[in-house]
């Protein structure tokens, strides 16, 4: 059918703003190399917003929480990705976590209900020349079209790093020395709604020399070798390996995805553990799936070879017999220097009829790359429909976020940015520090509503 937007990927962003537009009675034609015979390095189905890292959607909290007040606000817009997250939510504590395949489906299942919007399993390679276009390619853009992108944009993309962490069988993990809990029990109460019984996580507990030893192998494993070209690409650090954090400091990971604080170890009530209850270090895994067969190593994002992961995590107690679903793996990923080459409604200034959307404009996170997605299908919406759109307030998440990846960011450090109140206009002076997420949140919140109305 002839169409009115034509959305390049059907990732996040692209699914967002395809559901965006075609609710409002636009035609659009989604195009998806997934499918097509077609792959990336890192997606494994050709599932519409497949989830390729974890399946967390951060924090849920939109009192005090920079992305759970852009999960709220996204919601408040009708977002397909929180609709879809909601019906395929599973139990963990305060954070928003998804059995990615129920999501992927329910993303696939709402969009193919639209009358007006057309999914083609297609590659494109060269950005179109004329009518309006959203490219929400995402990080792992296919060569052709990234040569493409970059003749029209003048200058090169930037790229990061970025690595996924291993899915483990729940029933591999010893439960004799792994418990479950949540750490100070948070989210209790949001667990128990969502059916959980306020324990959601499992931990693996280390004593001092469990943890130096296991330290000493992660930094003696075999890691991935970079191509030449790739040596100087950094991490970007929502990503960081654990390796990497590693090598940054004997005590790194305890005070990062190892923290043991706030987790009571009921199995070791016992004579032989005179130190009592508390680990000295503990790997958490979170439950990837709605049947609760699947758990992520949360934080353990790993360069480390396929074998050496199997032997190396096999070390961590609880997970000497672990099978894995996934082992973790590490990709190049790529972004545009927004603050420079695009407007404040996400248009490539050399090419105005296509817009960017999504983590290819250099924000971070799946929440944020949806939200990005949903900004770019209103605002190719109104422009098709002739009509004026205005963005949504800087002191909103949306608006912040959007500030930031157009202009607000110094383009010679541009670099992937999860959002953050540090983003925010701030507050009055005179509110109270241990009061001011909350005020951000309740300035946001009213703001928004003045936007929308």
């Amino acid at each position: 059918m002839a169409y009115d937007v034509h959305i390049i990927g059907g990732g996040m962003a692209g699914s967002e703003a395809a559901w965006q537009l075609a609710k409002r009675g636009l035609k659009v034609r989604l195009s998806e190399m997934r499918g097509g015979g077609e792959m990336t390095p890192a997606h494994q189905t050709a599932g519409l917003a497949e989830l390729v890292c974890s399946n967390s959607f951060r924090s849920d909290d939109d009192e005090k929480n920079a992305v759970g007040l852009l999960h709220y606000e996204m919601r408040q817009l009708d977002s397909l990705i929180m609709a879809a997250a909601a019906k395929a939510r599973v139990p963990a504590g305060s954070a928003l976590a998804v059995d990615r395949d129920v999501f992927s489906a329910e993303v696939e299942a709402a969009l193919a209900a639209q009358p007006t919007l057309e999914v083609v399993r297609e590659r494109i390679d060269v950005l179109p020349s004329a009518g309006l276009t959203i490219v929400a390619t995402g990080p792992l853009t296919a060569e052709a079209l990234a040569h493409s992108i970059g003749a029209a944009t003048g200058a090169d993309s930037l790229a990061f790093f970025d690595a996924i962490a291993p899915i483990v069988y729940r029933e591999s993990i010893n439960m004799d020395v792994a418990w479950m809990a949540s750490r100070w029990d948070k989210g209790a109460e949001a667990s128990l709604e969502m059916g959980g019984d306020g324990r959601d996580y499992i931990n693996c507990p280390m004593t001092k020399d469990q943890y130096l030893a296991f330290r000493e192998e992660l930094l003696a494993g075999q890691k991935t070798e970079f191509k030449e070209w790739e040596a100087s690409t950094p991490y970007f650090d929502g990503c960081m390996p654990i390796e990497v954090m590693a090598e940054r400091g004997v005590e790194t990971l305890r005070f990062g995805p190892m923290k043991p604080v706030g987790l009571d170890n009921p199995h070791w009530a016992t004579p032989e553990h005179p130190n009592g209850r508390w680990p000295y270090a503990v790997v958490q895994l979170r439950q990837d799936n709605k049947l609760g067969t699947l758990w992520n190593m949360v934080g353990f994002q790993t360069k480390l070879k396929h074998a050496e992961q199997v032997r190396v995590f096999r070390t961590i107690p609880g997970l000497e017999q672990a099978e894995f679903a996934r082992l973790g793996g590490l990709h190049r990923n790529t972004f545009l220097n927004s603050p420079t080459l695009l407007d404040r409604q996400l248009r490539l200034k050399k090419a105005p009829h296509i817009r960017f959307a999504g983590q290819i404009t250099g924000c971070e996170g799946y929440v944020e790359s949806a939200a990005v997605g949903l900004l770019a299908g209103l605002m190719a919406g109104a422009e098709a429909s002739g009509q004026n759109w205005s963005p949504p307030p800087r002191t909103t998440a949306l608006g912040a976020l959007l500030a930031h990846i157009t202009g607000d960011a110094e383009a010679e450090c541009y670099q992937p940015m999860n959002v953050n109140f540090g983003l925010f206009p701030p507050v009055a002076p005179d509110v109270k520090k241990k009061v001011r997420k909350e005020a951000y949140t309740a300035r946001a919140k009213a703001d928004l509503a003045g936007w929308i109305a």
